[in-house]
């Protein structure tokens, strides 16, 4: 019988790269501060963080921050992936998040502003995050090649090598010719760090173009209580 749940949780982590946020393990990190401190100082200690964002439905690990430079700089150049991905296909990375996860958040966040008032805190963070999933909608995958297939080295390559190695690891689901989101989409990215980057640059009058974002005046989104910004582990 196992009798260290937090190496247990670190080892099926490790082992499965994401867990739901219905596990039981999970759950009990997301409301024991005993056990989820003992988690993140373990990982600490290995140079790993967790990724743990309140609106994402699955948990994961990455590097820390401060061990990022030891794996991703090699030769004087700073690499774009550790997980063996191109430059295209982490540019169409970052074009599914602003794609999928920008406005599932907008949405989300819309929701706890509402329901703020009539729920207990603890209780909204443990039983509606993972609903809040739901949230995510698709994108047509003959309108991703359109519009982006020129921009990212042609639409067969990203149909025939990007979009597939993007599904094995995790990133999305493709069913029925289109991209859904897949557990580790939301957690690619720092939503509180990302996100301003995205929404004042130049991709968001794309996005609003396409009718993804709302017209608005520039600002800041509100930051989550999780702060985590690549999903590098």
């Amino acid at each position: 019988m196992n009798t260290d749940p937090a190496a247990r949780l670190i080892a099926r982590l490790l082992a499965l790269r994401y867990l739901p946020r219905d596990d039981a393990d999970v759950r009990r990190l997301l409301v024991d501060t005993s056990f989820r401190d003992e988690v993140e100082t373990r990982l600490a200690a290995s140079g790993l963080r967790l990724l743990a964002q309140p609106f994402a439905a699955h948990v994961s690990v990455a590097l820390a921050r401060e061990q990022e430079a030891a794996v991703f700089e090699q030769n004087d150049a700073w690499q774009a992936s550790n997980l063996g991905l191109p430059k295209d296909a982490v540019a169409l990375l970052v074009i599914l998040w602003a794609l999928i996860i920008l406005p599932k958040r907008e949405r989300q966040l819309a929701s706890e502003s509402t329901q703020a008032d009539t729920q207990n805190e603890l209780f909204e963070t443990v039983k509606l995050t993972p609903a809040a999933h739901d949230a995510s909608r698709g994108i047509a995958e003959n309108v991703l090649l359109e519009d982006y297939g020129k921009l990212l080295g042609g639409k067969a390559r990203l149909q025939q090598f990007a979009l597939p190695q993007l599904s094995r690891l995790g990133f999305i689901e493709r069913r029925n010719k289109i991209i859904h989101e897949g557990p580790l989409l939301d957690l690619a990215f720092d939503y509180a760090e990302f996100a301003p980057r995205i929404l004042e640059g130049a991709l968001s009058d794309l996005l609003k173009q396409r009718g993804v974002l709302e017209e608005r005046a520039p600002s800041n989104p509100a930051p989550e209580a999780v702060s985590d910004r690549e999903d590098d582990a």
